[in-house]
């Protein structure tokens, strides 16, 4: 994605008992994103992100260890909404900062996207947002999650999830990988892997974070379109032909391309490339496996196709998307 000259205007939320390891985390990835992005502009600071940690009063709260967190201001306009874990009862927050639900919605509305982290999706379920839309939370609080928000559509097998600008993500290390899809939205794929080869590279994940980006085109109302996503999804990487996806699933090849790209924007072809591209990125990225051995587990038996492919979808071969990552010193 080509990176913006636009001021990016971010707001981390600060409510009483934050983990404030998650708070930190979020306000040192975009940091390290904005200087990476004024280097490589040529410019003499930070000047992609205006980052500010925010509480609903304005005032300084205290974390869940009990540190005392500074903020920079009160609730106020963002283009990013960082949503960070707490830990306590969410009813009393909740009456304690009812401005939060209001600003969420209204924040939303004019175009922002909001990310939350564990439980700190709690406040987006409770403005209603993600109702009818999936989402996912920290393991622990499915249960409470499901009886609060049975409009959401929870789901416990996912680790981070996106839907109409909406970010979720179940805890610490889905969290990173969410801020570095933002990070490469907003400032590009280079900027990206470079904060993802700084901080991430010896991370070790149960999960593939190559689903996320995928949320928004699941916005339709087709019931039928959304089974055959969730089979893409699932099956990605065996044999098999579009023709017979569309037969299994109850309609016409003709019928089927016309609804799968009205409802989701892609055609199926495109939308199946991308999902086994997006897989190879984390593979490339986080394992030491031989481009042939990845073309293989994505699907494609020809590497030389892949490479190819490869190089359409992410602008760099698969070689060049791997060192991003291996050359920790590296600008």
């Amino acid at each position: 994605m080509p990176a913006t000259t636009a001021l990016t205007r971010i707001c981390i939320l600060a409510t009483e008992g934050v983990f404030a390891a998650t708070l930190m985390q979020a306000r040192d990835f975009f940091h390290m994103a904005g200087l990476r992005y004024s280097k490589q502009q040529g410019l003499d600071q930070a000047t992609n992100f205006q980052i500010r940690v925010v509480s609903p009063d304005g005032q300084d709260v205290t974390s869940f260890s009990q540190a005392n967190i500074q903020v920079d201001g009160a609730l106020e306009s963002a283009d990013v909404i960082i949503l960070p874990a707490f830990w306590g009862d969410f009813d009393a927050l909740r009456q304690r900062y009812p401005q939060i639900i209001a600003w969420l919605r209204e924040q939303h509305a004019a175009g922002a996207a909001l990310c939350g982290e564990a439980t700190g999706v709690f406040w987006m379920a409770e403005a209603g947002l993600l109702d009818g839309k999936e989402a996912t939370t920290y393991w622990r609080f499915f249960r409470e999650f499901a009886e609060r928000f049975p409009k959401v559509l929870l789901n416990q097998e996912k680790h981070l999830s996106d839907a109409d600008n909406l970010y979720c993500a179940g805890g610490v290390t889905s969290a990173c990988d969410m801020y570095i899809y933002l990070i490469e939205r907003y400032c590009g794929a280079s900027i990206a892997q470079g904060v993802a080869r700084d901080i991430l590279y010896e991370t070790q994940r149960s999960y593939s974070p190559g689903r996320i980006g995928f949320g928004g085109q699941k916005l339709h109302q087709d019931v039928a379109i959304l089974q055959v996503q969730q089979w893409l999804e699932e099956h990605f990487a065996e044999k098999f032909r579009i023709e017979d996806v569309a037969r299994e699933h109850g309609m016409s090849i003709r019928n089927f391309m016309r609804r799968f790209q009205s409802a989701t924007g892609d055609k199926p072809l495109h939308y199946l490339q991308r999902l086994r591209i997006e897989t190879a990125k984390s593979l490339l990225s986080s394992t030491r496996k031989s481009i042939k051995t990845i073309s293989y587990e994505v699907g494609y038996d020809d590497a030389s196709f892949f490479a190819r492919l490869f190089r359409q979808h992410a602008e760099l071969s698969p070689n060049q998307y791997r060192r991003q990552f291996l050359h920790k010193d590296g600008a």
